[in-house]
């Protein structure tokens, strides 16, 4: 496999070859062209939706034009977050610094938009000439009697997965600040991000059940229900590579409980409904769950049934951020008769993808932070039918002729939970089935 640098064997595995442990975990390989996005994007996606906070680039122009809207979150209330806030740091800045620039533009935009607290991030420019951003932040913080926090994230210092745990380390200073009376049966939820308002979906599932939903971080989230997240009995981890870390530090400091779940597709959603049943030991809760699982899967399941037939022996190959949703998406495949023959993802660890080797059947090409070279490589030596990606890999498989389905952040179609899965099917069947194919060779 010439297309492959020899520095990359180590990331990538066949399954039931000789490799077991994929190397991960890496800095990406220079001149490889990776998939992975710098440590600021990874900070700024997984805060953009706390929609009644100010957000506020400190950087260049092009690092907030980079990031807005980057996350198709929305919301039922503010729309704050949906504004792009910059200093737009020009060659005088970089030269003379630009620390006073930052705080006049949190004066102005504190006072005009009263928002619950702000998130400053800094980019690679402010990195390179050493702004004093915590200062400044302090003072904008004692004068307007809100939160102002500093997220240190200039891109060059690792990857995207190094600024989710940036994002996570800011929200935690928001965690325990405030106290508000919550039910016994109360969650958190982290890690899901209200992409085509899939958190409401999940919201209206445990509702059913009669789970209280104290904090949703971050999608619609709220300021003040962070600062309460503290007082919830169980953290419901989603996407475990943006919130594992705000998660364990929860559980050191406040002794909340954390487990990791997936919405995505029949098996992950059901479990993810049971598993917090179990958790509270009740009868009642797990009564709710098997009621709502039942009526769901019974409604879902003949619906399914003609874009089985259809979608049977067709090939898809897999790339994501997160390792989970990439075995989310496997288990969603197979029930509409689909094979992965590719699988892989920018932040996964070794457990994730043990549990990948584990699921998938042999021949199945793993991959850890892959480039286009390979991804192209690997898709056409497959001969995959579908790609699953995000933006980046939207390319990728219009250039070689394959159908290609969003299952990132700017996806219109909620995916999660069971009416998500529906979604899934009728998109890859729209997909697979076009009669575009007839035109390609």
């Amino acid at each position: 496999m010439s297309y492959i640098l020899e520095e990359r064997k180590k990331q990538i595995a066949r399954v039931g070859g000789t490799v077991k442990d994929i190397d991960c975990g890496k800095v990406s390989l220079a001149g490889s062209v990776s998939q992975r996005a710098c440590v600021f994007c990874g900070s700024r996606v997984v805060l953009y939706p706390v929609a009644d906070a100010l957000h506020i680039i400190h950087g260049p122009i092009g690092c907030a034009s980079y990031t807005w809207d980057i996350r198709g979150s929305l919301s039922s209330g503010p729309e704050l977050h949906r504004l792009s806030f910059s200093t737009d740091l020009r060659e005088k800045d970089v030269v003379f610094g630009g620390a006073e620039k930052l705080r006049q533009s949190l004066d102005e935009l504190i006072d005009r938009h009263k928002p619950k607290a702000a998130f400053v991030y800094s980019t690679c420019i402010v990195g390179v000439i050493g702004d004093d951003v915590e200062s400044v932040c302090a003072q904008m913080e004692q004068e307007k009697g809100i939160p102002v926090i500093p997220v240190q994230a200039p891109g060059f210092q690792g990857s995207k997965k190094d600024g989710y745990k940036i994002a996570c380390e800011a929200i935690f200073k928001l965690v325990g600040t405030l106290d508000k009376p919550t039910p016994k049966y109360s969650i958190n939820i982290l890690g899901d991000f209200n992409l085509a308002g899939e958190l409401w979906i999940l919201l209206e599932y445990y509702k059913k059940m009669g789970i209280h939903v104290n904090a949703s971080i971050t999608g619609d989230g709220r300021v003040d229900d962070i600062r309460n997240a503290h007082n919830a009995s169980l953290n419901v981890v989603q996407c475990s590579g943006s919130m594992i870390h705000l998660a364990k530090m929860m559980k050191e400091k406040y002794d909340v409980p954390f487990l990791r779940v997936s919405y995505f597709g029949i098996e992950d959603m059901s479990d993810a409904l049971y598993d917090v049943a179990k958790f509270f030991k009740s009868e009642e809760l797990m009564d709710a769950a098997r009621k709502l699982v039942r009526e769901e899967i019974g409604r879902l399941i003949p619906a399914l049934v003609p874009y089985k037939e259809a979608l049977s022996g067709k090939r898809a190959a897999i790339y994501v951020g997160g390792a989970f949703k990439a075995i989310s998406l496997v288990k969603a495949l197979r029930l509409i008769g689909m094979k992965t023959v590719v699988i892989g993802s920018q932040t996964g660890d070794k457990d994730d993808y043990k549990m990948i080797q584990e699921l998938c059947d042999d021949d199945t090409i793993i991959v850890d932070d892959s480039n286009p070279v390979e991804l192209s490589a690997f898709v056409k030596e497959t001969k995959a039918d579908l790609f699953i990606g995000g933006v980046k890999e939207r390319p990728i498989a219009y250039k070689i002729g394959l159908g290609f389905c969003d299952h990132n952040h700017e996806r219109k179609e909620p995916l999660a939970g069971y009416d998500g899965m529906l979604n899934f099917a009728k998109e890859v069947y729209a997909t697979c089935m076009s009669p575009v194919w007839k035109f390609v060779k």
